[in-house]
């Protein structure tokens, strides 16, 4: 029987070191694109698919991640009485029923494996989702409900999946690949950041998974991989050939949004994309190109 997914996790610890100085007083995953930040877009992709319950695991200086996702009474009050009735709108969305979300501290920067493995009492024995907020996909369908749809067929673990220039393996974890069907892939070996020149394919993961809870057990031995970070990827090896894995072309457009360029291109594709703001995004880059 499969286990319906009702789980997610989003990592939200790193540093930001790229986008400093933003990041020195606001956590990067604050940063909006457009009028969202980062954090919302992702918790949005995953509501989108039916999860019902949040893990972030934070850092020291993250609580204002936490705080984003309560009410906000005197903002609310002060909203009500000038009727701002967009405005209370638009603050519905940063909201989350009340004891859906919950937080853990990564103490330590010792990777995503480790911090996966962080929340373990929350995740229990259930599938869940991970979502890193650094990705934003811009899809006509959530791009966890696509993994989702994958999983309640085939159960086990499915990745999202791109087709990556074979000079940038070194940056992703690369999927060793057997049967096929242009859209869903059988995989049979992970390997995490490979050489060009060793990398299994060019097909590389994104920041998004749905696995099974047996991933926590490899993680809980907090084995060394590249760069000496408990790595995600040599964990989910240990699972391959022991239950069905999968990866998933799937459909929409990757925004790198932890890097600078990929940042300031989901702004201007998020905005020209916006009923409200398209037509004024177009006329004012005709001014600069």
């Amino acid at each position: 029987m499969i286990k319906p997914l009702r789980k997610a996790v989003l990592p939200v610890a790193g540093l930001g070191t790229r986008f400093l100085p933003a990041t020195k007083a606001m956590p990067k995953e604050m940063l909006p694109v457009v009028d969202k930040p980062l954090i919302q877009y992702a918790i949005d992709e995953a509501r989108a698919a039916g999860i019902e319950e949040f893990c972030l695991v934070t850092a020291r200086g993250k609580d204002n991640l936490i705080d984003y996702f309560d009410v906000a009474y005197e903002l609310e009050d002060t909203l009500r009485s000038r009727g701002k009735i967009a405005s209370m709108a638009a603050l519905e969305a940063s909201s989350v029923p009340a004891g859906s979300l919950v937080a853990v501290r990564q103490q330590k920067p010792l990777g995503l494996g480790h911090a996966i493995w962080c929340a373990r009492s929350f995740i229990g024995d259930d599938p869940f989702a991970i979502l890193l907020p650094d990705d934003i996909v811009k899809s006509g369908r959530s791009c966890v409900a696509q993994l989702a749809d994958v999983y309640n067929q085939t159960g086990g673990n499915v990745v999202a999946v791109n087709e990556v220039p074979a000079d940038r393996t070194d940056r992703y974890g690369v999927l060793k690949t057997g049967a096929d069907d242009g859209r869903i892939v059988d995989v049979e070996g992970l390997v995490e950041k490979p050489k060009p020149s060793e990398a299994p394919s060019n097909l590389a993961i994104i920041g998004r998974y749905i696995l099974t809870a047996d991933v926590l057990k490899p993680l809980s031995e907090h084995k060394s991989g590249v760069g000496g970070e408990v790595q995600l990827t040599d964990a989910m090896a240990e699972l391959i050939g022991k239950q069905p894995f999968h990866g998933l072309r799937y459909e929409g457009t990757r925004f790198d949004c932890g890097d600078k360029l990929g940042f300031l291109e989901a702004q201007i594709a998020m905005g020209v994309d916006r009923p409200d703001l398209g037509d004024a995004v177009r006329a004012f880059l005709k001014k600069y190109i």
